[in-house]
């Protein structure tokens, strides 16, 4: 066991009368510890522990350490007409021969449709009858077909040279391979990748290719889930509804009734919240998605629910509250066009122009602000997007919005402002946000970028750049606590002196309330963070 927590003399929790951290209690669940009251392993850390512990029953020859894998037994060959032709030709004078270079690829047919009795193939002469490549003999064509996952272990490498007609693959795929960034679901990762890296290493060992792994990095995202309906018939059989075909029926106070079928008015029972599957019959219709909302709308609201690696529950508020998104960018961008469209023709449309530090220094204060709140959310984009934490992408693009609308809300140009700053300021936000959108929403970003007179196409803009003055400000804000509690912010001059920041907490109307008619003892100021007011 790990060494337990040390009590807390503030919050947490109470154990056995000591209050204790919630901190502290994280590593007994989520971390490796140091072995405690075990005898000689005390003090051990986890894999040190494994090996002393491993290493004496060696010893006394109770056991060892070792690591197991399992990969199963391959069996390629499947009763299906769409799969991969085994190239083998049957023969009852030669047995199995295998079709010669000449002969392939075995090409299926293209006319034929499954009925469920068994493989269309195997019915159809025209391709189950040939003659033998030994013997010349009548003989039979194999109708089994490869699995899919024989032609999707090893694609990738195909799609390095799909034009070699002689071999699977050329010297291509040493320049592109391994593949950068693999991206799967949850099946894939013990499916696709674990027989994509064993081809891989087959063909490795035949001379086909260079490398030992076939994927540099590996991001496993989570399932889309839907709810599931059904009715079970009285024989058993089950009979699933997809939740577009249901009505869910509420009471007055919003609380779930029930749910019908809205073709018979009649009641459907919910499996719950569930992966989407064919099986289910809980898929969203993409396409009926689109003509409603168009792609972007789907792809914004998918990316923003969750993180990539999570689960995902569908929400038709939530694709509704996506669109409300997107319309209310455009409506502001087509605000907005004539003043972004002139001040973009003023750079000369040059690229490398979105940037205006020279330009927007020392500007008016709601200005600064803009750019400032502007390049703050950019940076944490710019890192979440590094580390493909896309939902807090998608989060800052709508942050970048209404940080736009806020700063348009006011007077465009302050006394004493060189005229057209604000559009200057505005000019850059918008090519800050649209940058950022672009991988997330393509087409609504192409259609703005071209309409408001940014140069070139987004997919070539260089991804924004932090500009760093424009996050230093003359003012700080500070935490004013009473007594070590919260009570209130306060922002005073980045060089004010302790007094002016004492004068400033003492005036704050959170902090007054708790201050009031009682004896102030003394005030903890840390700089550029908090003050602490000690009332008695």
């Amino acid at each position: 066991m790990i060494a337990p927590p040390q009590p807390s003399p503030g919050g947490g929790r109470e154990v056995e009368g000591k209050r204790f951290s919630t901190d502290a209690w994280q590593p007994w669940y989520a971390d490796y510890g140091v072995c405690v009251n075990s005898g000689t392993y005390d003090g051990l850390g986890y894999e040190a522990a494994v090996d002393a512990i491993a290493g004496d029953l060696r010893n006394k020859r109770l056991g060892d350490k070792q690591v197991q894998w399992r990969l199963r037994d391959w069996g390629i060959s499947r009763q299906r007409y769409w799969g991969t032709p085994i190239p083998i030709i049957h023969c009852e004078a030669c047995g199995d021969v295998p079709v010669p270079d000449a002969g392939l690829p075995v090409v299926l047919p293209e006319d034929l449709v499954p009925d469920g009795t068994g493989n269309p193939l195997a019915k159809l002469p025209a391709f189950l009858a040939t003659a033998c490549p030994k013997c010349g003999k009548p003989a039979r064509r194999e109708t089994d077909t490869m699995d899919t996952f024989v032609d999707s272990s090893w694609y990738f490498l195909r799609f390095c040279c799909p034009d070699r007609d002689d071999a699977m693959v050329d010297e291509r795929a040493a320049y592109w391979m391994p593949v950068d960034q693999y991206i799967g679901g949850i099946e894939h990762a013990i499916l696709h990748l674990l027989y994509s890296r064993f081809w891989t290493k087959v063909m490795r060992d035949l001379g086909l290719v260079r490398d030992d792994e076939p994927f540099t990095n590996l991001l496993t995202q989570g399932m889309v889930l839907n709810e599931i309906f059904y009715r079970k018939a009285e024989g058993g059989r089950i009979t699933y509804y997809n939740p577009a075909d249901v009505d869910v029926r509420l009471d007055e106070a919003g609380k779930r009734t029930g749910a019908v079928l809205k073709g018979d008015g009649r009641p459907v029972e919910s499996d719950g919240i569930g992966t989407m599957s064919k099986s289910k019959n809980n898929g969203v219709d993409p396409q009926a998605l689109i003509d409603q909302y168009g792609a972007d709308t789907a792809r914004f609201f998918i990316i923003f629910t969750s993180p990539p690696e999570q689960s995902l529950e569908w929400s038709d508020a939530g694709v509704e509250g996506a669109h409300r998104f997107l319309r209310r960018l455009w409506t502001f961008a087509a605000q907005w066009s004539a003043a972004i469209s002139e001040t973009s023709k003023s750079r000369s449309g040059r690229v490398s122009g979105y940037t205006f530090p020279a330009d927007l220094a020392g500007r008016a204060p709601h200005v600064a602000k803009l750019r400032r709140e502007i390049h703050a959310i950019l940076g944490q984009a710019d890192y979440d997007m590094q580390r493909m934490q896309f939902n807090t992408v998608a989060s800052a693009a709508m942050k970048m919005l209404n940080a736009l609308q806020d700063a348009a809300a006011k007077p465009l140009d302050a006394p004493g402002e060189a005229p057209g700053t604000f559009q200057l300021a505005l000019h850059e936000g918008m090519s800050v946000l649209l940058r950022v959108l672009y991988p997330i929403t393509p087409h609504l970003g192409h259609a703005l970028w071209r309409e408001l007179g940014f140069a070139g196409d987004p997919m070539d803009a260089p991804w924004p750049a932090v500009d760093k003055s424009a996050l230093e400000t003359d003012e700080i804000e500070l935490v004013v606590q009473v007594n070590g509690k919260l009570r209130g912010h306060v922002r005073v001059a980045k060089d004010a002196d302790r007094a002016r920041i004492e004068q400033a907490a003492l005036a704050n109307e959170g902090v007054r309330k708790h201050v009031e008619g009682r004896q102030t003892k003394k005030i903890v100021v840390v700089p550029g963070k908090l003050v602490n007011i000690v009332v008695a």
